[in-house]
């Protein structure tokens, strides 16, 4: 499913009590590069059994996060995610939308 690497950017912001606007700092914002159509992939997995929809864009995002740092950075990946690049790679092929995933 590799493609022509392109780049996301990534923002969390806190989801307030009463949906006040928060107050300070507000959002962690990053950049990732990655090869995949990360919306393509998200909407060919809607139908993931006992997950919401929040929780699908959790995994299969989080999931392309892990191991994209994971392949980058080999020698980080056998401290910080040892044992993880093989059941992250099985995870993805499962929700790869070429495999039904």
């Amino acid at each position: 499913m590799a493609s022509s690497p392109q780049r996301y950017r990534i923002t969390v912001t806190p989801v307030e009590n009463g949906g006040l606007p928060c107050q300070g700092r507000c959002s962690i914002e990053f950049e990732q590069p990655c090869g995949d159509d990360w919306m393509r992939v998200v909407e060919s997995n809607q139908r993931l059994p006992g997950l919401n929809a929040d929780e699908r864009t959790a995994l299969v995002i989080g999931a392309r996060l892990l191991h994209g740092i994971a392949r980058r950075h080999p020698e980080a990946a056998e401290d910080l995610l040892a044992g993880m690049l093989d059941p992250l790679s099985r995870l993805l092929e499962r929700l790869d939308p070429r495999n039904g995933g």
